[in-house]
């Protein structure tokens, strides 16, 4: 028989259905006396909120951001370039500027419109740009930078610094060509008690007035052109403001190996930057020529490579002197000058000795002739001529004469003859040396 299980019925009470209807009952009650209770728990919040504010400090803040990131640089120091050409390297140069000149400088670069749009395209400009680090203008007509000339009159032109650099008092004029050095010791800052400083043209230049990367006190400039005015198409900027700034009472000026900020045509070490004329086309052969001084300069100055028109060394061409030519290098020259001249003083030294040998065998030889024909003097011999004579005459005297009773007498004939004979020879001798020898 199979076993029958009961099943509760519908409204059986069990243990959940309990917690359940408890749960609405409590609820219901919250709901109908909590509006009684209300304003008696918002006042007692409230009590308790401001007995809070009045245990908090009281704190005020005066801060008024300025929009114009600008204003948190130096408004009076101002790193200025001036380039129309829109040149691909002026992006990486200028970065790097920004990153060696101190903090507290600002980047003014006046251009063309292509030289502008050109720089102006870099996401690294656009971010200074928005930093309020590098502005980017192009001068409003009639302003000209087409030409050095035209950079010329506005630099040397009084509106310039009223109209575009109002309250600059210090600028760092740099070029396409130049650029300053990350390993150098000094900082710009260090330079500001000098109202110009450059690089010097000789080592005892009166004024060092190179202006391709110079520190330039406004101030100064301003003195000069408040009583002077430079003529169209005469000589640069730098050197005409040099000219004046020289005599100038109160203003330190570079002169010299002093001031030197710079190396263009006299070599320094480890100055700050470095202005190579024309990109490297015209350098100095004092500073650059020396391979060794050259690898000293890179070595010390990498950014050099920004700005330069170089070639890798294994794109020398053959026989490569290393110093810009084709051939033996001035060195070897000049040792080469030397071992010619020394193989001529030698060569020279050998022929002296060799005449001077001579002139003693000569000597020799003469005086051994003296001395033999001073003996044949003396003692000459009989030749064969005077002994025939001598003999026809024996035989002469032979015949005439009676042979008894003779022989003295033919005896002492014949040795007169003989002396005779000698005196004979000795001349002949002579007269034969004289006619050789006629000194």
């Amino acid at each position: 028989m199979a076993a029958t299980t009961a099943s509760p019925g519908v409204f059986a009470i069990t243990k959940g259905r309990l917690l359940i209807l408890a749960s609405l009952a409590i609820t219901w009650w919250f709901a109908h006396i909590l509006p009684n209770y209300k304003p008696m728990i918002k006042a007692q919040l409230r009590s308790r909120l401001d007995e809070a504010r009045l245990k908090i400090p009281k704190l005020k803040v005066d801060w008024n951001p300025s929009a114009d990131p600008r204003a948190k640089y130096n408004a009076s120091k101002l790193a200025l370039i001036i380039e129309p050409r829109p040149l691909p390297h002026l992006v990486p140069q200028l970065l790097h500027m920004t990153s060696v000149v101190p903090p507290d400088w600002r980047f003014l670069f006046i251009g063309t419109n292509k030289s502008v749009v050109s720089v102006s395209r870099s996401f690294g400009i656009k971010h200074q740009q928005i930093i309020g680090k590098l502005d980017l203008m192009v001068l409003p007509e009639p302003w000209e930078i087409e030409s050095k000339e035209h950079v010329y009159r506005m630099l040397t032109d009084l509106r310039f610094y009223d109209e575009f650099l109002p309250n600059v008092e210090w600028i760092l004029k740099f070029e396409s060509d130049s650029i300053l050095c990350s390993n150098s010791p000094t900082s710009l800052n260090e330079w500001l008690g000098w109202s110009w400083a450059g690089a010097p043209k000789t080592p005892d230049d009166r004024f060092s007035g190179n202006g391709g990367l110079s520190l330039r006190r406004v101030s100064a400039i301003k003195r000069v052109l408040q009583f002077q005015e430079r003529y169209n198409d005469t000589e640069a900027e730098d050197e005409w403001f040099g000219k004046r700034l020289w005599v100038m009472q109160g203003e330190k000026v570079a002169h010299g190996r002093k001031g030197v900020l710079a190396v263009e045509d006299v070599y320094l070490e480890k100055p700050m930057g470095y202005h190579v004329k024309n990109g490297g086309t015209e350098l100095p052969d004092k500073v650059w020529k020396d391979p060794k001084q050259r690898k000293r300069i890179f070595d010390y100055c990498p950014e050099l490579s920004l700005i330069m028109d170089m070639k890798l060394e294994r794109e020398r061409c053959d026989g490569d002197n290393h110093e810009g030519g084709i051939g033996p290098t001035d060195d070897e020259k000049e040792k080469a000058k030397i071992k010619a001249e020394a193989a001529a003083a030698k060569a020279e030294a050998e022929e002296e000795e060799r005449k001077k040998k001579g002139e003693e065998e000569k000597q020799k030889q003469a005086e051994e002739e003296r001395k033999k024909a001073e003996e044949q003097s003396k003692n000459p011999p009989i030749s064969l001529d005077d002994l025939g004579d001598l003999d026809d005459l024996l035989k002469g005297d032979s015949a005439g004469l009676p042979t008894t009773g003779l022989d003295d007498d033919a005896d002492a004939k014949a040795k007169a003859m003989a002396a005779e004979a000698r005196t004979k020879a000795a001349a002949k001798e002579a007269a034969a040396k004289t006619a050789t020898n006629p000194l």
